[in-house]
């Protein structure tokens, strides 16, 4: 990420101005969260909490986020590649180095810390590497090829960890930090990820006590309530800004905040304790991005912008379903409303969208909720069924079981189930992963979609989640074997994916805040225009997601005076009086210099 680091450092003493704006900032959002009274007694922890961060910090401040064309996220566990004799994330910085130099300038290692499950997103101690990944070298190592996005995951804790253990022995610190629950209150209003019980069952000397679970047993949520908890995360997040974090990724966020009669999703408090994190960062480290992982409906996802006060960069969760759905389908009909409803939602200043794909977790189907017709939703359940994939469910408010996720490698999600020979397998994924190339925003890659990795249903098996299927742990060797030979599958991807990576670096029409307009296409083809920040440059990317070599026609381009380039297959398009023509699954960035 290109961070601006031009701004004077604030040295031991924090200046007037600062303090003053600290105090106005920080005591409304206080306000907010705990009323005027004990707002007044809280503020004076936080100010401990800023001194001790301006103590310990090394360097300047960072400046406001700064990103471009040349911005690219890699989506990777600690361990996903793995060498015999290293640490796994000095594994991972060997591969990353020889293979992937230059390529991704912001890498985001999942949750890294010492864990008892959900492949490291139930934490036992939020301050610690795995021994098992390395140390905090590894990660500094990292951060020399790259900035860096960790996971602040907030909204819960491990049983093991130290908190929860206290609870049940009615110490400190921890005794009142997670959600203790009366089992016979209704809960039917609140609105869940998961089809488990809410509540989990803990056995004290006290007796038998029960807890908020949102996500697990074995996930605890955390009291939000307790500012002591607040404060907490917050000395946390500050501490992994300290030791290299550019990028924080606000893990489960929308559920942070629970009230009892209400659907305890996207409260007002919950925004409010995302507009506290924006305003502490934008203070002491304002180049420090936030980004919200919000699973949910495309509104509510997008709705932790805010006013341009709460999130840096949303997750685009509709994307993934709606380029399954139109390429299975082969049809716009969808996705094509969809990207042209984001041309009304004007971004704030110093925001934008992480456009993805595959990722760690599986494809949500919330975010096609109002988007895609149930019938059509399950179809498409039915067709990733027979390709070897998974559906989870979660349970609604009112009680019945409703599909929440498909667990599937993305790679194999487009292979055609009647045919094992298809021809255009290959083809019909890379037109997947070209499309939010070109997308406003950010693209963000996972690092089994870039090597091409299959259904891992051994997986699946030995650890019993159905998400381990997409969470394949790749020994380097057998990678790198696979990445240099044209016959595999990771051998047709990897290099063509790591080619347009490179090519799309430098066009200046796809930077983050470059406008972007949909084309106005025939069913089945995609197209955007994007148009660089100064105006001189401009990119047409169009996407045929049919199985059919399509003409078409575009007043843009039927000026004669014009040329135009295709900087994708760095040729010239096949352009006649008839229109452009385009083969089966076929993407095109038709690139136009304006000479001033």
């Amino acid at each position: 990420m290109q961070i601006n680091t031009s701004q004077p450092s604030v040295g031991s003493q924090l200046e007037d101005s600062v303090i003053d704006q600290f105090d106005k900032r920080m005591l409304g959002h206080l306000q907010s969260l705990y009323g005027e009274e004990r707002a007044g007694q809280l503020l004076p922890r936080l100010h401990h909490l800023f001194k001790r961060h301006i103590e310990l910090r090394q360097g300047q401040r960072r400046g406001q986020p700064r990103w471009d064309e040349n911005d690219c996220v890699l989506i990777t566990y600690g361990d996903s590649v793995q060498y015999p004799g290293m640490t796994p994330l000095a594994a991972l910085k060997s591969f990353l180095d020889r293979r992937l130099d230059g390529v991704f300038n912001l890498l985001h290692i999942l949750p890294f810390f010492p864990y008892s499950s959900d492949d490291g997103f139930a934490v036992s101690d939020f301050r610690s590497v795995n021994p098992q990944l390395g140390d905090w070298d590894d990660i500094e190592a990292l951060a020399d090829g790259a900035s860096l996005l960790f996971d602040l995951v907030l909204n819960h804790i491990s049983r093991e960890h130290l908190w929860f253990v206290n609870f049940i022995h009615n110490e400190e610190p921890g005794r009142d930090y997670v959600m203790e629950v009366d089992p016979n209150e209704n809960l039917s209003m609140v609105v869940r990820p998961r089809s488990s019980p809410l509540l989990s069952l803990v056995r004290t000397p006290e007796g038998i006590k029960h807890v908020w679970a949102t996500f697990s047993n074995d996930q605890i949520d955390l009291n939000f309530a307790n500012p002591d908890v607040l404060f907490e995360i917050i000395d946390i997040m500050l501490d992994y800004i300290r030791r290299g974090a550019r990028a924080i990724r606000l893990d489960a966020v929308a559920f942070v905040w629970k009230q009892i009669g209400t659907s305890c999703i996207h409260l007002p408090q919950t925004h409010e304790v995302v507009k506290l994190f924006r305003s502490l960062v934008e203070l002491l480290e304002p180049g420090t991005i936030l980004l919200t992982e919000t699973n949910v409906p495309h509104a509510e996802n997008i709705s932790y912008f805010g006013k341009g006060d709460e999130a840096n960069m949303v997750y685009q969760f509709s994307l993934p379903p709606l380029i399954l759905h139109a390429i299975h389908q082969q049809t716009t009909q969808y996705l094509t409303p969809w990207a042209r409803s984001l041309e009304n939602e004007a971004l704030p200043d110093a925001c934008t969208y992480l456009n993805f794909t595959a990722s760690h977790d599986g494809v949500g189907l919330r975010p096609l909720e109002g988007l895609v017709p149930d019938e059509e939703v399950n179809q498409l359940l039915d067709d990733m069924r027979k390709l070897g994939g998974y559906v989870s469910m979660r349970a609604t408010t009112e009680g019945a079981d409703r599909p929440y996720e498909l667990n599937i490698s993305y790679f194999d999600a487009f292979r055609c189930a009647d045919r094992p020979d298809d021809p255009w397998h290959i083809a019909r994924f890379m037109l997947s992963q070209t499309i939010p190339l070109a997308m406003r925003g950010i693209p963000a890659v996972y690092i089994n979609a870039l090597a091409a990795t299959a259904n891992d249903p051994v997986g699946v098996e030995r650890t019993g989640m159905t998400r381990a299927i997409n969470r394949r742990k790749w020994d380097g060797a057998e990678l790198e074997r696979l990445a240099d030979n044209p016959l595999t599958d990771t051998g047709r991807v990897f290099p063509e994916y790591i080619r347009r990576l490179r090519l799309r670096r430098g066009i200046k029409s796809f930077h983050p805040d470059a406008s972007q307009q949909v084309l106005d296409l025939r069913d089945g083809v995609f197209g955007l225009e994007r148009c660089s920040l100064d105006g001189r440059e401009r990119v047409l990317a169009i996407h045929n997601l049919t199985a059919d070599t399509v003409v078409i026609t575009l007043p843009r381009l039927d000026d004669r005076t014009t040329r135009w380039h295709d900087a994708l297959q760095q040729n010239v398009p096949d352009l006649d009086e008839d229109g452009l023509r385009l083969r089966p699954y076929q993407v095109v960035w038709l690139l136009q210099l304006k000479s001033f």
